[in-house]
């Protein structure tokens, strides 16, 4: 049964490799009354690997989360228990979660976290490139919006991790080129997949060798030093 009534988990899920997930992940999502989703396609995956049926799933992304919010609360309330979960990864992070995470705490209602794998913790720890401080910029904004977010961080201190399309990664190395100079980068491309894929390079260098290749694929986290 439920640990407590009315309660929401923010639960860690695997960024790749579906066994990276831990025992208590795995109970909590087979005891919640119901999963919020970013996309339950991906969730469902999960679930089938582990064998976890019953459970009722409901997407819950950046295009609906404000709408679906005023119910997910009256469920919680009225003493159901909810996990949530994003694509990959830790929920909050870069994701709508956050703005239920924001409610539960205006309405005194009780929050947990299953902590779990996380792409910028993984690609931090490959890149050799950070040892405290860091600064992290989500998903960064396309064309002109881009560029005048690098140009304000010309003298920034920290090193800087994102998370950016394979679609205009080749774009955002050129604007770091153009604004910020050839600095130190590590690339983390589909981390714990069966394609992973570490790079560490000049910007300049890298810009060359993507090019060669043409098609990128895959999700990318970056770390720039």
């Amino acid at each position: 049964m439920n640990e407590v009534q009315g309660k929401v988990y923010i639960v860690g899920t695997p960024i790749g490799n579906l066994k990276d997930i831990t025992l208590r992940a795995l109970e909590i999502l087979k005891d919640v009354d119901f999963i919020l989703a970013e996309d339950t396609r991906r969730t469902i995956k999960l679930l089938n690997f582990y064998n976890i049926s019953g459970r009722e799933l409901i997407s819950f992304n950046s295009h609906n989360a404000s709408k679906k919010i005023p119910m997910v609360l009256s469920r919680i309330q009225s003493g159901q228990c909810c996990a949530v979960v994003t694509d990959s990864g830790m929920p909050v992070i870069s994701d709508p979660g956050y703005k239920l995470v924001r409610e539960c705490w205006a309405k005194k209602i009780e929050i947990d976290v299953i902590p779990g794998p996380s792409a910028l913790t993984a690609a931090v720890a490959l890149s050799g490139l950070v040892s405290s401080e860091f600064t992290f910029l989500g998903f960064i904004p396309r064309g002109k919006n881009r560029r005048r977010l690098f140009r304000k961080l010309v003298n920034h201190e920290y090193p800087i991790v994102f998370f950016e399309s394979p679609y205009r990664i080749t774009e955002t190395l050129e604007d770091i080129l153009d604004i910020l100079g050839n600095k130190e980068i590590f690339i983390g491309r589909e981390l714990t997949k069966i394609h992973q894929e570490l790079i560490r390079s000049s910007v300049k260098d890298l810009i060359e060798e993507f090019k060669k290749r043409g098609k990128i694929l895959g999700e990318i986290t970056v770390v720039l030093k």
